[in-house]
């Protein structure tokens, strides 16, 4: 969480992040790395810290995500196969939200990002590909959304001033998000193929 005074910075921020994750993942893959072990460190950081404390909030954000960075960064195998744990998880929320209501079952998260990870490992390449463009794609989406919020209607909302960021679910009740993230997913996927993931000769 983050005061509401830092959510369109940091939408865009998410904005950017999924754009080079979407289009470019496999070929700045460290890069890539980086960045979600940033966005995961701040959001565990910031959410140790009480709504009423706006700097060490901040404060705590940008540790998290410094930390969460630098993991992800040097622990370059274990990240892929996060990567592709991460993807499966995301998986199972978002076709949870056609068969049913609230979250998955665990057992189809955990199973999920299980072979999400295997996959990662076996197929580095395409994985790679495939996860960071569909995860980037849901990042723009997710920053977009947030973007585009009323926020003064949120925090007329909110019983405290502070911006929480949903990951796996940015938009409830608007249909158009999962057709727009495959769309999305598979244009990044087609351009990292076709364009910046091309083996080199």
């Amino acid at each position: 969480m983050l005061p509401h005074s830092y959510e369109l910075p940091a939408a865009l921020l998410l904005v950017l992040g999924g754009a080079l994750s979407c289009f470019a993942g496999y070929r700045l893959f460290k890069v890539v790395l980086g960045i979600y072990g940033f966005i995961l460190g701040a959001m565990i950081g910031s959410s140790m810290m009480a709504a009423s404390n706006t700097t060490g909030m901040v404060l705590a954000a940008l540790a998290g995500g410094v930390v969460g960075a630098l993991l992800l960064m040097f622990a370059y195998f274990i990240g892929i196969g996060l990567v592709g744990a991460g993807l499966g998880a995301l998986v199972a929320h978002v076709g949870w939200g056609y068969v049913g209501t609230g979250d998955p079952p665990a057992i189809a998260v955990i199973v999920l990002a299980i072979v999400g990870a295997i996959g990662a490992m076996v197929l580095q390449r395409y994985v790679i590909i495939v996860a960071t463009a569909f995860g980037g794609a849901w990042t723009i989406i997710v920053g977009a959304v947030a973007a585009a919020t009323d926020r003064a209607a949120a925090r007329a909302a909110s019983t405290v001033d502070v911006w929480i960021l949903y990951p796996m679910t940015p938009a409830p009740g608007r249909a158009w998000v999962p057709i727009a993230w495959v769309l999305l997913g598979l244009v990044g996927a087609g351009v990292q193929l076709g364009v910046t993931g091309r083996k080199s000769n």
